[in-house]
């Protein structure tokens, strides 16, 4: 694909990489004790914290993933549905979640769990996150990677032939995001992520004003075009545990999904821990709340005016066959910006895409080395100074950097690891989710039975998930249960097991005092 890049689209991408290194060495200079370098010294304004948090939660999948669905065969907006629910639960966070956060130093959600719960609960919840976000993560970067490749090209990727191809691009895009992640903490995360939301916001926008410019007609004519083929349609009113997206789904499975994913997991908590106030935290998430919703339409009309496009127009460069974890509609919006978009902007939009990607592998670093730092390494040495611990979050930096590229290419052949990557937190966040439900609102059930509440969650949702889509049981579950579980609904599944299955144990053998907090 690189071979539609002009000089100019290179010199655009080479000076965002640059310019994104540069600012992480600004802000290292303002790095003094761990507060500095996980929280921002806590001094961040809301609106940077806000774009942050879009910019966290929006993967370069899905820049190219959410055209893809509604571009693809049946494929129209109804996946704007689960954006309601992704509404809803900011301001329910924002209403009852972010005074707690505010009370104290507290650098993760899971110091909650030890604070009325007890050590053992704080524990199992920083473990899991630990062990799932770097798969979960490390196959994003994977899987980002694969139309990544495509567009830079077989030279760049494999760093002049030295490696792999895809190695070389997991290597680049993980190394420079350590870069600055190692240096700049926290403060250059959430600047890098704000600058990056901008980019592949004005990017959507640029490409949904460009592409009906290329159709006979105008927006007039690919509107009329799209509704015809129903591409337009997005409310589904029926029930189902199954796909398609409807409007239950998103308002019950999504609302409760972002109340784990924004309430529960440091990848996005962290952000707002690092607002100054209980004021300045919720407007940060109501800010997210704002843009999410509107960003969402954008690429989904994206992907409309593709399919209008492509009705009309070959491909000049043919649709490669999907990769494990990625389709082949997943390379639509690629393909058209490289062989259709003009000079400069070309450039511009694979920035888009790069930015989100950068975006998400730097919030993975900074979320498990503070998880890594402050949840478990720092109660174990309470006599360490913040000069030491400050020097170690910056090391575990690079551990968890080398952990993400070893899990990105460990699992490039096992596809069955790959699709799952995507419902892994779908897996734990109903355990993380109702550990701090019963932390803040259920405080009577004890440690014990809200660790079996947990347990019970995690093993449950692995029970529901695995069977229903590896090869070897795929077929018996279909036939036992009518067919897998849609992600949406995993996380309300999980949170229902944790306080059903706490709650029963903490009757039949109730916490005794000294096992309270």
């Amino acid at each position: 694909m690189n071979g539609y890049f002009g000089v100019g689209d290179w010199l655009v991408i080479i000076g965002y990489l640059a310019a994104m290194i540069a600012l992480g060495i600004w802000f290292g200079k303002d790095q003094h004790n761990t507060r500095d370098y996980f929280l921002g010294g806590r001094d961040i304004p809301w609106w940077g914290i806000g774009a942050s948090i879009v910019a966290t939660e929006t993967s370069a999948l899905t820049i190219i993933g959410v055209p893809a669905i509604a571009f693809g065969a049946g494929g129209n907006l109804g996946f704007i549905q689960m954006i309601i629910g992704y509404v809803i639960a900011r301001v329910i966070l924002a209403i009852v979640l972010v005074p707690h956060y505010m009370k104290g130093e507290i650098f993760s959600p899971y110091q909650l769990l030890e604070q009325h719960l007890g050590r053992g609960a704080r524990r199992l919840a920083g473990a899991l996150f630990l062990f799932l976000e770097p798969l979960s993560a490390g196959v994003r970067v994977y899987v980002a990677c694969i139309p990544i490749r495509l567009m830079l090209g077989e030279e760049v990727c494999s760093l002049g032939g030295l490696v792999d191809p895809i190695l070389g691009a997991i290597l680049l895009f993980v190394v420079l995001s350590l870069a600055y992640t190692y240096v700049g903490g926290m403060k250059a995360v959430v600047w890098t992520d704000a600058i990056q939301m901008v980019l592949f916001v004005a990017g959507g926008v640029y490409a949904l004003c460009y592409v009906p410019t290329l159709i006979d007609g105008g927006w007039g004519a690919a509107l009329g075009e799209a509704a015809k083929a129903s591409k337009l349609e997005w409310l589904n009113l029926n029930f189902s545990l199954a796909p398609p997206f409807n409007l239950w789904m998103g308002i019950i499975g999504g609302t409760v999904m972002v109340l784990s994913s924004h309430g529960a997991d440091q990848l996005i908590v962290q952000r707002v821990l690092a607002c100054r106030d209980v004021a300045e935290g919720r407007k940060a998430l109501v800010f997210s709340a704002v843009v999410i919703f509107p960003l969402f339409l954008c690429f989904l009309l994206v992907g409309v005016m593709l399919w209008v496009f492509y009705q009309h127009h070959p491909f000049k460069i043919p649709l490669p066959e999907g990769s494990p974890g990625i389709k082949s509609n997943d390379f639509v919006f690629p393909i058209f910006i490289v062989t259709e978009m003009p000079p400069l902007m070309k450039g511009f939009l694979i920035v888009a895409i790069l930015s989100a990607a950068m975006s998400s592998i730097s919030s993975a670093i900074s979320a498990l080395a503070s998880v890594s730092t402050m949840d478990f390494l720092k109660p174990l040495m309470p006599k360490r100074d913040e000069a030491w611990l400050l020097r170690f979050s910056k090391h575990s930096t690079i551990f968890w950097s080398a952990a993400l590229i070893f899990v990105a290419w460990l699992t490039r052949e096992v596809t069955f690891v790959l699709n799952a990557a995507f419902s892994l937190r779908g897996l734990t966040s109903g355990a993380l989710l109702g550990g701090l439900v019963l932390a803040i609102f259920g405080r009577g059930v004890g440690l014990r039975a809200a660790i079996i509440g947990m347990v019970a969650s995690v093993v449950v949702m692995n029970f529901l998930y695995w069977p229903a889509n590896v090869a070897a049981t795929k077929d018996w579950w279909t036939q036992t249960f009518g067919g897998p579980i849609f992600w949406p609904w995993f996380t309300l599944i999980g949170v229902s097991v944790t306080l059903g299955v706490a709650w029963a144990a903490s009757k039949l053998r109730p916490a005794s005092p000294s096992s309270r907090p």
